[in-house]
């Protein structure tokens, strides 16, 4: 495998995938696997636990950075993840049951609309009125929530992050920093569950294309985070939107190579 085309891929890979997780929440294995796909010529299978193996440190690097913020809820991150990760496996288990490869574009699509939504109807909700909810009802609603991305993320084999990031902020109405702070702290987790499953199942990857996936997706998820944290609210909606605009229309474009 040529060494150069190797660092340029796995480069603007991680780069893709850091931007979108430190400031959107978003899994890393939606831009990296259908770049090693593409250039690489990498195993599907391969690619996938390279790419939630990169968002496990750079999911971690982005909620320590928020977490850093205070724009973290721990407690009923902990409740949805639980919930994410039982149903992920329900969802898995029928989605073994039912042709489903029509969905398979399901979470890119989503991602270039939801970046549309936060340019055009930017989240603009204060931590003043996301804290005068009651703590029951959050934890209710964020067990229902949790139920309901795992299950499609388990059915539909992608997505997590942004399903977690629309319901965050379109239904549990957290202010946009706190909600990717949160979708982040969940994700380190079920990218970890994910990436030791993959490995273990298909073996290890090939060792360079890997570890400059995590280098580079740590580096850039570290810049978006702390940019994130730092930027107006206005500021943020817009240049989230613009990112995942801009990778939704990318990964689509992957997709059609491939």
């Amino acid at each position: 495998m040529n060494l150069l085309l190797t660092i340029l891929v796995t480069f603007f890979a991680g780069m893709g995938a850091g931007l979108g997780t430190g400031f959107a929440g978003m899994s890393a294995a939606a831009v990296i696997s259908p770049m090693l796909i593409t250039f690489l010529g990498i195993d599907p299978y391969m690619a996938v636990g390279i790419a939630l193996s990169s968002d496990v440190l750079a999911s971690a690097i982005s909620a320590y950075t928020y977490g850093k913020h205070k724009n973290l809820d721990i407690k009923n991150g902990l409740i949805m993840m639980a919930s994410v990760l039982l149903f992920t496996v329900v969802g898995s288990y029928i989605s073994s049951l039912v042709p489903s490869k029509t969905m398979g574009n399901f979470s890119v699509f989503m991602t270039f609309l939801l970046g549309i939504k936060f340019i055009v109807r930017p989240v603009m909700t204060t931590k003043e009125s996301m804290e005068s909810v009651s703590p029951k009802k959050r934890v209710i609603q964020s067990i229902i929530c949790g139920v309901l991305i795992g299950f499609i993320c388990g059915f539909v084999g992608a997505g997590g992050g942004m399903m977690m990031l629309l319901i965050l902020t379109s239904v549990l109405g957290y202010e946009l920093k706190t909600a990717v702070g949160t979708s982040v702290f969940i994700m380190t987790f079920t990218a970890l569950t994910g990436a030791v499953s993959h490995f273990a199942i298909g073996g290890l990857p090939d060792v360079t294309v890997w570890i400059l996936c995590i280098v580079f997706t740590l580096i850039w998820a570290r810049i978006a985070a702390t940019f994130a944290n730092k930027a107006k609210p206005k500021t943020l909606n817009r240049v989230t939107g613009i990112i995942l605009v801009v990778l939704g229309i990318a990964v689509m474009g992957f997709s059609l190579l491939s």
